[in-house]
């Protein structure tokens, strides 16, 4: 299949116009390319930007040009602009494929974001459903599901402190076995035995340093991820947890999480030692509960894992469980999906997370795709109602919402939960309220400052080897971060 070419007379808002022509051809390669390079395509898309007007055309060999012109009002705003732009090459492609994207010219991760702005501008409902369909062009189902997952954040986080609160993630690279799929910065366990004592201590060098750092403010949520936690053994689980409390204030949490995620690296101890301290939520995670597509994705366990590892976390006490399901995995279709449902109704847990699948870069899936060619990747609307159909037959209601890239079908990622068993931490991550702290190989750290307007990042290096050799570096980032934004 033929690459497309997008070029552009001047680099501006490349990304956003790649993105939407991503979307309505998702099988195609796509490439970036400016007026002066003397690169050709079969299919192009040209965007000149003019004085006071953008001009959108396809060219295609052998056919009539197809065309937008794109009137700017009044000066160039930069928002107003790029969203004029995605209005007009939405048309374009509009006309070119007949198709509709579900989110229309939204392109980013945090839709509900956006709608959060409006309800807190003092919007209604209603207002806000017809601004979605009118200036992005996005579906009355979606801005309906946008909404309502708005208003329940609203409720969940309304006491949480934005102003003086965060949050604190804490990351454990290592997993059973990497997944097809997976783009996280995550080593096979047994490939790093020998040296987990070592991230474990320079974990708790940054845990001590940082915590100081933070003296004085309300921290509100704790989560550990991944990788897998629970791929330590116990001691070390029981080490890293008993570090946090020591110097972090954990009686206050309005939530706790431990993603022990994989089946396969669950034992009693395990859990037990997760129960010694003030967890209060953990994630069973089966992606699918198909034997056929674990074995293709290289999840290294069984779907009769996934079902003994929920029961014996109910065992040791665990009431607010969650489950993470993936649609669009290599080979499943609706017969798929509705057995993978079928069977997490008859565990019942207290949230269900659904995933689209978005095969990211670093993914083998995407890194080997030669290989996975003739496998299908189906997702569709029919399908994403039964997962929400599941949920709410579990009685579940949605509460958070993200897209990513390249994700299939342009649906989204959607967290479903009992009352009360809603993961805060994945709102807070999501709405960018408040700063949050992150450590470990890999952290992202969020500093979200004035009054929300604001927003710095401070990286910790992905390599476990560097971030353990280069610990101090990872620290002082932090100190001079939190010192010039918090």
């Amino acid at each position: 299949m033929c690459s497309i070419g997008v070029r552009f007379n001047e680099k501006n808002f490349e990304y956003d116009v790649y993105s939407l022509v991503k979307a309505f051809y998702p099988g195609r390669e796509v490439h970036i390319c400016y007026e002066e390079e003397k690169k050709s395509f079969p299919e192009e898309f040209v965007v000149e930007y003019q004085k006071d007007r953008i001009h959108v055309a396809y060219r295609k060999e052998g056919q009539s040009q197809d065309q937008e012109e794109i009137a700017l009002i009044h000066t160039w705003d930069r928002k107003m602009t790029k969203d004029r732009l995605k209005q007009g090459v939405y048309q374009l492609l509009r006309r070119l494929t007949g198709k509709e994207l579900p989110w229309g010219t939204l392109t980013g991760i945090r839709p509900t974001k956006l709608v959060m702005g409006m309800i807190e501008s003092g919007m209604t409902n209603p207002q806000i459903a017809q601004f979605m369909w009118e200036e992005y062009y996005v579906s009355p189902q979606k801005a309906a599901l946008g909404i309502t997952i708005a208003n329940r954040e609203r409720e969940i986080l309304k006491e949480i402190d934005y102003e003086n609160g965060y949050s604190l993630y804490v990351g454990i690279p290592f997993c059973p076995s990497i997944c097809l799929y997976c783009s996280f910065s995550s080593y096979p366990y047994r490939q790093w035995e020998k040296r987990v004592g070592e991230y474990v201590d320079a974990l708790k060098h940054e845990i001590c340093e940082v915590s100081k750092m933070m003296k004085g403010r309300t921290l509100d949520t704790v989560y550990l991820g991944g990788g897998t936690p629970t791929t330590l053994p116990p001691e070390y689980l029981d080490e890293v947890l008993t570090c946090i409390e020591e110097h972090f204030p954990c009686d206050g949490l309005h939530e706790y999480t431990v993603e022990a995620g994989r089946p396969d690296s669950f034992t009693r101890e395990k859990l037990l030692a997760i129960r010694k301290h003030p967890v209060t939520r953990i994630s069973v995670n089966p992606q699918t509960m198909n034997q056929k597509t674990l074995e293709i994705i290289g999840r290294r366990h069984t779907v009769e894992d996934t079902v003994n590892a929920f029961y014996l976390a109910r065992e040791c006490g665990f009431d607010n469980i969650n489950m993470d399901l993936i649609v669009g995995l290599p080979g499943e279709g609706k017969d798929e999906v509705s057995h993978t449902l079928e069977e997490i109704r008859k565990l019942d847990p207290d949230s269900l997370t659904v995933h689209s699948l978005a095969i990211k870069r670093a993914a083998r899936l995407n890194m080997f795709r030669d290989q996975y060619q003739e496998m299908t990747f189906e997702n569709n609307q029919e399908i994403m109602d039964m997962t929400t159909w599941c949920a709410y037959d579990m009685g579940m209601g949605p509460y958070y919402l993200y897209r990513q890239k390249n994700m299939a079908g342009n649906f989204e990622n959607v967290g479903y939960a009992k009352v009360d068993k809603a993961g805060i931490y994945n709102i807070l991550i999501m709405e960018e309220k408040q700063p949050i702290i992150a450590l470990g190989a890999g952290g992202s750290t969020k500093l979200v400052f004035d009054h929300g307007q604001r927003i710095e990042r401070v990286e910790n290096v992905k390599d476990v080897t560097n971030y353990i050799s280069r610990i101090d570096e990872m620290i002082e980032r932090k100190r001079i971060g939190i010192t010039s934004y918090l």
